[in-house]
């Protein structure tokens, strides 16, 4: 029997009776397909998980150390499926450590559905044991939320929380249910229309003037270049951008989010634009005289000044999201539209600009000038190197990279070439500490057959440490190489280069140490704090730690090729700043080199 019919003949045999709230909602995301759901259970939503050991041969639950820990679990799960991510958590703090993670879902459009435990309809507003009132503090980071107060709404309102999530530009969804909702019972109806005024995405499609007009600024230009963003990922859209550039010869930049919705080593890549990006990408958007934006949002980290920023080009903008067309920068060429559409009917009918020979001679003497550098001499480990030696070792498998917040996650877009879509996850808009961790457990639930690799600093790790524990018992393996400064590395660049170097809690280590207030010269081996390799031990992982330029190689081999999860600690300097940079609110010829 295939699962769609094995789910119409759930369907038959329970609607004819009465089932509580909780089986209702647990059928509807049987309904949906859904296969994988990370849990925290409370005193509120104890219903729902005994609703979810009835369904323990359909859906698997994974158990999360922490609320947070759930949520970025959830991401990881969808940002490298394109399916939709299922977070639960209890009322009150339960619901509120899952608020930072559909935050960071909504700013990089990922689509999430949490589920919170609620207190009982007849206390809530009475300051309750464990009430918060989620739905208000949820509002503005979410893009839908409910409070269900009848039993009857729960099969309609989860239904539409997966249309909600997954159509037009995709994002997070809340269903805060209280208690005695999930235990009371009625006979559901799996079929009943959904009630959605106002909400329309099925006419955002480009239309065929605007795809003409597109195709006529590409013929007509001469120095053009492709903005791509995670749009372009979220729609699925990466053979449809790979082919227009295969016809017509346009070079690419993309966001941090969008790093892998075309292969970085490319010979037409440019990889990525901003703040921390390519200075030849940064050049290039300088210069060009047509700018093809796709899946993006104009982040302040790109634009940088925004009056300044692609000054001398024609902007298309392509975009799902109405609200985000002009909003920032405004396009000389604004479609409403899914990307993959758009670029699916612009490659029916596009022709290459008549000669891009100049331009590529430009942008490959930009190439030449100016790489993504660092000093090959340096005795210990630089974090530049360490990733470049993990993109060699891994590139030739199936490998899916996360990343936490900081300088480790601006190495890892600079020096791992990502090939495909949905294999880099990081959390670009709300910049999140402790990400990597647990959507890395997230993205390996959803890929047990891949190598998935988090790529961390001391201080993001920390965030989420916990999830170690979630990796071991649930037979979830997965690899993190620690880039271990024992210093807020990003804020510490800041410190150094508009604070005169002053220290300000920046230092992850004892505070009578000289490094606390900047006084240091560096911190030896014997004085790094903590000992990761000890705590990944407490949780059942293998682990090493590598200071040696020399040692590294074997090192980053042992961690890829240990059978089960391992954290490899690299030993680097904190002095090391993300370079080039161009800072906030500047221009490229603000541009920091060195």
């Amino acid at each position: 029997m295939t699962t769609i019919a094995k789910n119409n003949e759930q369907k038959k045999q329970t609607a004819a009776q009465p089932i509580s709230g909780a089986d209702i909602c647990i059928q509807v995301l049987v309904n949906h397909g859904v296969d994988t759901v990370f849990a925290y259970p409370g005193g509120a939503s104890i219903p729902l998980h005994q609703a979810l050991t009835r369904f323990r041969d359909r859906v698997r639950v994974i158990l999360p150390r922490h609320e947070q820990g759930g949520g970025f679990g959830a991401q990881g799960y969808a940002r490298t499926t394109g399916k939709i991510g299922v977070c639960m958590a209890t009322s009150g703090p339960g619901a509120t450590n899952l608020l930072t993670t559909l935050a960071d879902a909504k700013l990089d459009s990922i689509p999430v559905l949490a589920i919170t435990g609620q207190v009982g309809t007849p206390v809530i507003g009475t300051d309750a044991f464990q009430e918060t009132p989620t739905v208000e503090v949820a509002r503005s980071v979410t893009k839908h939320h409910y409070l269900v107060t009848d039993v009857k709404d729960i099969a309609r309102v989860v239904r539409e929380a997966f249309h909600v999530a997954t159509t037009g530009r995709k994002g997070p969804v809340l269903i805060d249910l209280p208690k005695n909702i999930q235990l009371a019972q009625t006979a559901p109806d799996y079929d009943c229309p959904m009630d959605l005024p106002g909400y329309h995405v099925d006419d955002r499609t480009a239309t065929p003037a605007e795809i003409e007009q597109m195709a006529a600024m590409i013929r007509s230009s001469k120095r053009p270049v492709i903005y791509a963003g995670g749009g372009v990922v979220s729609a699925d859209a990466g053979e449809e951008l790979a082919k227009l550039v295969r016809k017509t010869n346009i070079p690419v930049t993309t966001t941090l989010t969008g790093l892998d919705c075309f292969p970085g080593d490319h010979p037409l890549s440019l990889n990525m634009l901003g703040m921390h990006g390519s200075i030849y990408a940064n050049y290039a958007v300088d210069q060009c005289d047509l700018l093809l934006a796709f899946g993006v949002r104009f982040d302040d980290r790109v634009t940088g000044k925004v009056s300044e920023f692609a000054k001398h080009a024609k902007i298309v903008h392509v975009e799902i999201d109405p609200s985000e067309v002009n909003k920032i920068k405004q396009a000389d060429l604004p479609i409403i539209s899914d990307v993959r559409y758009a670029l699916a009917e612009l490659n029916r009918q596009v022709r290459p600009p008549e000669d891009l020979t100049e331009w590529h001679k430009q942008i490959a003497a930009w190439k030449k000038a100016e790489p993504f550098g660092y000093n090959q001499q340096f005795d210990g480990i630089l974090p530049q190197h360490a990733i470049h030696e993990l993109w060699k070792l891994t590139r030739d498998r199936e490998t899916i990279i996360t990343t936490g917040v900081g300088q480790h996650q601006i190495w890892a877009a600079q020096f791992y070439k990502f090939r495909r879509p949905r294999t880099h996850a990081t959390s670009g808009g709300l910049g999140t500490m402790g990400f990597g961790l647990p959507s890395a457990i997230g993205a390996k639930a959803a890929h047990p057959d891949k190598l998935v690799i988090d790529i961390d600093g001391d201080g993001s790790l920390l965030m989420n440490i916990q999830e170690m524990a979630t990796s071991f018992c649930e037979k979830l393996p997965v690899k993190v190489m620690l880039l271990n400064n024992m210093h807020l590395g990003m804020v510490v660049q800041w410190e150094d280069r508009f604070h005169e170097a002053n220290r300000a809690h920046t230092y992850l280590g004892p505070i009578d140490h000289p490094e606390a207030t900047g006084q240091g010269d560096g911190i030896t081996p014997q004085e790094r704090y903590p000992d990761f390799v000890a705590i990944a031990a407490g949780f059942g992982w293998p682990g090493r730690s590598v200071s040696k330029k020399s040692e590294l190689t074997d090192a980053l081999k042992q961690m890829i090729d240990a059978p089960g999860s391992f954290l490899l600690d690299v030993q680097i300097p904190y002095q090391e700043h993300v370079l080039p940079m161009i800072p906030s609110g500047m221009t490229v010829k603000d541009l920091i080199k060195e």
